[in-house]
């Protein structure tokens, strides 16, 4: 990959005259970098920046997150999905707190330690926090690297990730690695892109990038295709007792781990409501909805139903209106029945 090597010069330039400016950035402390990295997982910077800012205020310290209430920190992470993040976030708080005596370790192995935390957020965190020379290889980095390279390797293997890391070990400067990473970052997010043709006229490594060179960036990188999406329809009951709604809170593990949910079930012949020991009711279509996870695709169908006794399965709760904006966290896939719900809410 000498192409790299070419890189860190014109890549340092040109970061520093378009670089976006981002709260993380201009107060890079390892705290704040730590909680921006995980953010920005499967995420656009778009809408990390006010999770971000609220995230901060409630919690801006590593001792706050550590005792921040269950509730309270899923709330915060509503609606940016992939929730395991926000629970390793504080199981990685407990960990500085125990065993870092509340400061945040400064050696990438116990950055690496710490839950949630994979090679590429460790490589970040290292080398903008602390400024060590390690590299932080995500999917923009390795777009970047394989089409500057020219190099059509899957993108999405373990090997090919090693092996741009060893590449980049070897270009990152001393002096400036957090700026190198972000830079890479930053190249693969707004000029390097992912769908659509990329802007080579804005792009430093123009002179001596292959895949510009020689037509291929649309060729490039190779990614192996993802595994087809698992379809599932589910009935979902909007069940309403004067101005409340009916949650249900999902399993400790698997899918919306530990959330709240509008109660639903696979579709099917089952009478769930009798089942949750409801008297035979007549039930409304209240809507459909649709919503991908990254191996699951849910179609869902809305009923609603108002039920004259406040009686409900143990564990359950009625939710008023307050309940659902401050108190409780419902994940997106139920966003296509907020309305429907609000407006019943509503006449109340």
């Amino acid at each position: 990959m000498e192409e790299l090597q070419q890189l860190p010069i014109p890549l340092l330039l040109w970061y520093r005259e378009h670089a976006r400016v981002l709260p993380w950035r201009s107060d890079p402390t390892p705290y704040h970098v730590w909680i921006s990295e995980i953010m920005l997982q499967q995420t656009r910077v778009a809408a990390v920046l006010d999770y971000y800012r609220r995230f901060l205020q409630a919690a801006p310290t590593v001792a706050d997150l550590a005792a921040l209430p269950p509730e309270q920190l899923m709330k915060l992470w509503q609606g940016l999905g992939y929730y395991s993040r926000a629970r390793n976030l504080q199981k990685a708080a407990l960990q500085i707190m125990e065993l870092h005596g509340g400061v945040f370790p400064n050696a990438y192995k116990d950055i690496r330690a710490l839950a949630g935390v994979g090679d590429y957020t460790a490589g970040a965190i290292s080398s903008i926090a602390f400024h060590l020379p390690v590299p932080a290889v995500d999917g923009n980095v390795l777009r970047v690297s394989a089409r500057i390279c020219g190099d059509e390797g899957d993108i999405s293997t373990p090997a090919m990730k090693k092996k741009v890391s060893r590449a980049l070990e070897e270009i990152i400067p001393l002096d400036a690695p957090g700026d190198f990473n972000q830079a890479m970052m930053e190249l693969g997010a707004t000029v390097c892109l992912p769908n659509g043709a990329p802007l080579c006229e804005k792009c430093p490594a123009a002179p001596f990038c292959r895949a510009f060179q020689e037509g291929r960036t649309g060729e490039l990188p190779v990614k192996a295709a993802k595994k087809a999406r698992r379809l599932e329809a589910r009935s979902v009951y909007l069940l309403f007792y004067q101005n409340s709604v009916a949650l249900r809170r999902r399993p400790d593990k698997g899918l919306l781990a530990g959330l709240w949910e509008y109660p639903n079930e696979l579709a099917g012949e089952e009478d769930w409501l009798s089942r949750w020991g409801f008297s035979p009711c007549h039930l409304e279509q209240a809507g459909t909805g649709k919503h991908i996870f990254s191996h699951i695709e849910w179609h869902m169908t809305a009923q609603a139903v108002t039920l004259d006794t406040p009686a409900l399965p143990e564990g359950w709760v009625w939710a008023s209106r307050m309940d659902l904006r401050d108190r409780y966290a419902l994940p997106n896939a139920f966003q296509s029945f907020s309305q429907i719900v609000a407006d019943h809410l509503g006449r109340f």
